[in-house]
């Protein structure tokens, strides 16, 4: 199965939001006028797609308005073109893990997803034959750090974490960072707190994560990825903007993106906050993360399902 045919199953709902309610409107050969673009305006909105909305159907108005769109293959194709402008460099490759080790912090709210995204991100990068160690920096939620053993486990990668109450997250990254140089290791990934905008302490000790990492390794964190909910939808906007007022973020993961017709607020996403998505969960299992694609992701939700009247 090919990259585009794993995107349509795996977001099923918001490519039913999106491409089946497209085929709706236009149900017996319907014209375009005012009132279907206001209905598509609506369409989109509840798919989240936020203001990104109105300025795509204004654009479609326009083409229309010039004799551009003739019905509803011109629109899905005027769509297609307009919401990969959108994200133009939303994308990036694989990171090219050239240091040894890589650091890879991870950050994001409680609940987002973050620690089973790292779970994902340590099976995808042993897929690819490198070696992987985990820090359990969330010694905030005691349960954080039981949840990445197990994750550890299954995946046959090595862990450093603190059992005691209380415990310092900047040890933790400082241990997973010098256990990481002793054993040769390709990639740390390290786990942070479920920080929330409001607890301002806690993105100071953040930004204490990040001094630290980079006394014991020269350049590191190398990447720092925030992890969002994909059914937060706009929320997850406003909860993304706060992070990256407080740390360098380099790149997003969406998670859980196929358990929500939502999938649209990538596009205001990455037009607010001018970050690259890497990757997006589309389901529980470890392989079931992709590297994100915008040319898939947006055939995945605009283009016609085969059979659709």
């Amino acid at each position: 199965m090919g990259l585009l045919d794993r995107f349509k199953q795996r977001l099923s709902k918001t490519r039913d939001a999106i491409s089946d309610g497209i085929s709706g409107l236009f149900r017996g050969g319907r014209a375009i006028d005012q009132q279907l673009l206001d209905e598509l305006e609506e369409l989109l909105y509840t798919s989240d797609l936020g203001s990104i909305a109105s300025d795509l159907t204004a654009e479609l108005a326009r083409l229309h308005k010039r004799g551009e769109l003739k019905g509803e293959e011109d629109v899905r194709a005027a769509m297609r073109g307009k919401l990969l402008e959108i994200l133009g460099d939303c994308a990036r490759p694989e990171p090219d893990l050239a240091h040894r080790p890589t650091v890879i912090l991870v950050v994001g709210v409680n609940g987002s997803g973050k620690t089973t995204s790292i779970a994902k991100l340590a099976h995808r990068f042993q897929e690819q034959g490198k070696s992987v160690i985990l820090g359990a920096g969330d010694t905030f939620r005691a349960a954080a750090a039981d949840q990445l053993e197990i994750w550890a486990e299954r995946n046959g990668a090595a862990i450093v974490r603190q059992h005691s109450d209380n415990a310092d997250p900047a040890a933790v990254a400082f241990d997973t960072c010098a256990a990481a140089e002793a054993r040769g290791v390709d990639v740390a990934i390290i786990d942070t707190a479920g920080r929330l905008h409001t607890q301002s302490n806690l993105m100071q000790e953040l930004e204490k994560v990040r001094r630290v990492i980079s006394k014991k390794i020269e350049g590191a964190p190398h990447e720092t990825w925030l992890v969002i909910d994909g059914t937060n939808g706009q929320n997850a906007i406003r909860q993304a903007k706060e992070f990256t007022r407080s740390v360098e973020v380099t790149g997003l993961i969406v998670a859980k993106l196929d358990g929500t017709a939502r999938g649209g607020a990538i596009f205001g996403i990455h037009r607010e906050l001018g970050l690259p998505v890497r990757y997006i969960g589309t389901g529980e299992s470890m392989e079931l993360m992709e590297r994100f694609d915008p040319e898939a992701f947006v055939d995945a939700i605009v283009t016609r399902t085969v059979g659709s009247a």
